[in-house]
């Protein structure tokens, strides 16, 4: 496991990933908006679904934008999609092999899956919070409420 999260005030890693579509999202190309980046480790599993059902119910301001990440596959998580309507985006970090959970800071390399890291992302591409939990501890939505309502 890296023990060393990206810092808040730190310029966000850059990456290039697919969602469950196959299309593929640039979070350099979403300047200008603020970013809810959200790291689990697998679909289909029961925090998980908890969390990621909580983001689907939840109604963020606008010029919010959420991306999800875990290392599944597109299929699995365009699956997982159609089951429980999530709108938002799934993006793969499949191959190679979670680097982007890497370049986070929250690659879990002996399990070879995700930390549950959330990063708050502001228009600029700058990291303004974050929280890292262990696999088994889920994150609460109103956290990041908060957050952004901290984030001019």
């Amino acid at each position: 496991m890296n023990a060393h999260p990206a810092k808040v005030g730190a310029p966000a890693p850059d990456f290039e990933l697919q969602d469950q579509h196959g299309t593929p999202v640039r979070l350099s190309e979403l300047r200008g908006r603020k970013v809810v980046l959200v790291f689990y480790p697998l679909a289909f599993s029961g925090i998980c679904h908890a969390e990621l059902s909580a983001l689907r119910d939840f109604t963020f301001p606008e010029g919010v934008r959420v991306l999800t990440v875990s290392v599944d596959s597109i299929y699995s998580l365009r699956a997982w999609a159609d089951r429980e309507g999530y709108a938002f985006s799934l993006l793969s970090d499949f191959w190679p092999h979670g680097q982007v959970a890497q370049a986070y800071g929250v690659f879990d390399e002996v399990k070879g899956l995700a930390l549950r890291g959330t990063f708050i992302i502001d228009g600029e591409g700058v990291i303004r919070w974050s929280v890292v939990n262990p696999t088994s501890s889920a994150r609460d939505v109103a956290d990041y409420v908060k957050a952004l309502a901290d984030i001019s």
